[in-house]
C-alpha cells in the first residue's frame, strides 16, 4: 500500500505514515525465521490538535500494537511518526529519537491502560502512583503533592484518598486514578487503550465522560482505542477501521457512522445493538474465519469474507484514497457500493 502524505494546515498534531511492526516467527534449536506475523502493515493516518480519533476493528487486528508503537511502548519494524510540536517548526520523528531523546520527549505522550486491577501498582498509594512521573520529570515532592491534589479533584477523586492503595477502590475509582496518573505531565497525546472495556455499562458513561470534560480543559488530543461501535461513537471525532494489520477507511464519526464506504465496516456496523426492542435490524454475518496476519490472502485482505468480491479484490491489494473530503478507504468498489449505516432499520 502506498504511502499517504496528508496536507499538513497546521492543525495536525501526528502524522503517522507507512507505519509497520512485524513479529518474527521462528522455529527449531536455531530460532530460524520461517515467517513474520505481520500485526500493523503499512497504516497511515493523521491526528488533529484536541481532537479524539477512535480506531475499532476485532480482537487481534493491530490496535493496541498501533497504539504502542505510536508511542514507542515497542519497536515498529518500519515507517514514520511525524509529531509537530510546534506548528511554525518541523515536526519531530518519533521513531528516530535516540534514547535519552526519547526519555525527554515521552512526557508529550502518555498511555491509559486498559485493566484498572493490574495497571496500578498494589503497593503504592494515590499519592505515589499518580506523582511518580512528576517526581522522574525532577519535580519537587512537595509541589508533586500539590498538583496531585488538583489532578484527583479533577478526575473526580477526594483528596482525602490519596493515601490510600488501589485494592480500597471500585474498577471505576482505579480507572480514574490511572488517568490522572496518564495526565500528571500535561501531555499533548493521549493514547486509551481499551480505556473502559473493563468496566460496567453505568461507570463506563462515567469514565467517557470525564474524558470528554478533560479534552475540554486540559485539550490533550487522544488515540481512544476500542472495539465497541457504541463507545466511539460518543468520543471521537473521527474514525479508523482496522482489518487484519492494516487500515480499511478513515473518516468523520457522523459520515462514517452514516454513510460507510467499507463491506467491513458495513458488518461492524450492523452488529450495534438497538434500544428499541421494537426495531429488527438485518445483521451481516461474514462468511469464513478472520485471515491470518502470518498468511495474508492475496489481493485484499478482507475479500475471502467479503459478499461483493469481484476478480479485481482477489488480484489487486486496494490503494488507500480519499473518496470524499476527509474520507479515506481501501476498497477497489468503495464509489460504486451503497452501504448501509446505523440510520437504517426495517420496521416489524
Amino acid at each position: 500500500m502506498r504511502v499517504v502524505k496528508f496536507e499538513n494546515t497546521g492543525e495536525v498534531l501526528l502524522d503517522v505514515r507507512n507505519i509497520k511492526k512485524y513479529f518474527p516467527i521462528e522455529k527449531g534449536l536455531l530460532k530460524k525465521k520461517v515467517g513474520d506475523v505481520r500485526a500493523v502493515d503499512g497504516v497511515s493516518l493523521y491526528i488533529n490538535r484536541n481532537e479524539t480519533l477512535g480506531l475499532v476493528g476485532e480482537s487481534g487486528c493491530g490496535k493496541t500494537t498501533l497504539g504502542r508503537c505510536i508511542l514507542r511502548a515497542i519497536e515498529p519494524t518500519a515507517g514514520q511518526a511525524l509529531f509537530f510540536i510546534d506548528r511554525q517548526k518541523e515536526p519531530v520523528d518519533i521513531f528516530q529519537l535516540e534514547k535519552k531523546e526519547l526519555l525527554a520527549f515521552r512526557r508529550r505522550m502518555a498511555l491509559i491502560f486498559q485493566n484498572p486491577y493490574s495497571s496500578l501498582d498494589p503497593r503504592m498509594t494515590v499519592l505515589q502512583i499518580v506523582s511518580e512521573p512528576m517526581l522522574l520529570a525532577g519535580m519537587r515532592k512537595d509541589q508533586a503533592a500539590e498538583q496531585v491534589k488538583e489532578l484527583l479533584v479533577q478526575v473526580g477523586l477526594e483528596v482525602k484518598y490519596m493515601n490510600r492503595y488501589p485494592h480500597a477502590f471500585s474498577g471505576g475509582q482505579r480507572q480514574r486514578i490511572g488517568i490522572a496518573r496518564a495526565l500528571a505531565l500535561k501531555p499533548q497525546f493521549v493514547v486509551a487503550d481499551e480505556a473502559v472495556s473493563a468496566l460496567d455499562v453505568s461507570v463506563q458513561a462515567q469514565i467517557l465522560n470525564l474524558l470528554q470534560d478533560l479534552k475540554e480543559t486540559l485539550q490533550p488530543t487522544f488515540l481512544f482505542i476500542a472495539h465497541d461501535l457504541s463507545v466511539i461513537e460518543h468520543v471521537s471525532d473521527r474514525v479508523g477501521v482496522m482489518y487484519v494489520g492494516g487500515l480499511v477507511e478513515l473518516a468523520p464519526t457522523e459520515e462514517i457512522y452514516l454513510t460507510p464506504r467499507h463491506p467491513y465496516t458495513e458488518a461492524l456496523l450492523s452488529a450495534i445493538p438497538h434500544p428499541d426492542p421494537d426495531t429488527k435490524k438485518q445483521r451481516i454475518l461474514l462468511p469464513g474465519e478472520v485471515a491470518n496476519a502470518a498468511n495474508l490472502p492475496g489481493g485484499c485482505r478482507f475479500h475471502p469474507r467479503c459478499t461483493y468480491c469481484t476478480d479485481i479484490c482477489r488480484k489487486d491489494a486496494p490503494e488507500w484514497e480519499e473518496v470524499s473530503t476527509g474520507h479515506y478507504v481501501a476498497c477497489h468498489l468503495a464509489k460504486e457500493l451503497a452501504l448501509t449505516g446505523i440510520q437504517e432499520y426495517e420496521k416489524k
